[in-house]
């Protein structure tokens, strides 16, 4: 390691001013940007691991649960409401590591879409403010999407698809397996829990779950990976 020269003062406004230096100069922003943009690139993959992690977890979960309760006849249907239950605690974790998977997502995009892209096709940038609004994320990184967007999307991707599964297979457990003393409603209690109760219970859930996932809420984050209707040109 070599030793610092004895005139180099670390707290001189020269030295502390060393990024402002490169502002100045295009090649060594353009060149600083690039490395910004790896090291973002490398947060949001990392944090995109670590929602497909929680996706696997429940997409197993699903499947062996409904594997063990329709195995016999005398397997309890509340095994499956116990899966709902923990596949909303999936959802909920898998709703907060979103928004932090957002924070990196959303400065790779800034850059992808006002340097890189600019810069193969110079159309001008898409804002014009990118990187005050840069500067300030990486001095204070702020949550830009609310819970409900985040919960509302990860319903739409994983977690509705894999919920109405499990509520159609408890309601064919339920349906078919039912003693015919009881009926549907006695069939579907729960210790000492009434029917009426469990059914009114799960059917205000998923009419809860159905109405975050549909409702239109205003969209907060860009940057998502949509369809493209004309897509010749990548082929």
């Amino acid at each position: 390691m070599t030793d610092s020269p004895e005139d180099f003062d670390p707290e001189s406004t020269e030295e502390r001013e060393v990024g402002g230096e490169a502002a100045r100069d295009p090649s060594d922003l353009f060149s600083l940007m690039g490395h910004v943009y790896r090291g973002e690139l490398g947060r949001a993959t990392s944090w995109r691991t670590r929602i497909d992690r929680t996706t696997n977890w429940a997409v197993v979960l699903t499947a062996s649960l409904l594997t063990w309760t329709f195995s016999a006849d005398t397997r309890p249907h509340y095994v499956l409401v116990v899966a709902m239950i923990l596949l909303l605690v999936f959802l909920g974790i898998e709703a907060r590591r979103y928004r932090t998977y957002d924070i990196w997502r959303s400065r790779v995009r800034i850059l992808e879409e006002n340097v890189f892209a600019n810069a193969l096709d110079p159309r001008g940038v898409e804002q014009s403010s990118w990187r005050k609004l840069l500067s300030e994320d990486l001095r204070e990184p702020t949550i830009k999407i609310p819970a409900t967007e985040a919960v509302a999307r990860r319903l739409q991707r994983v977690y509705l698809p894999l919920l109405s599964v499990l509520g159609g297979a408890w309601l064919i457990r339920l349906t078919v397996f039912a003693s015919t003393s009881t009926g549907v409603v006695g069939t579907a209690a729960v210790g000492g829990v009434p029917g009426v109760v469990v059914l009114s219970i799960v059917g205000l859930a998923y009419g809860c779950l159905f109405l975050i996932t549909f409702w239109p809420w205003q969209r907060r984050a860009k940057g998502e990976l949509r369809s493209r209707r004309r897509s010749e040109d990548w082929k």
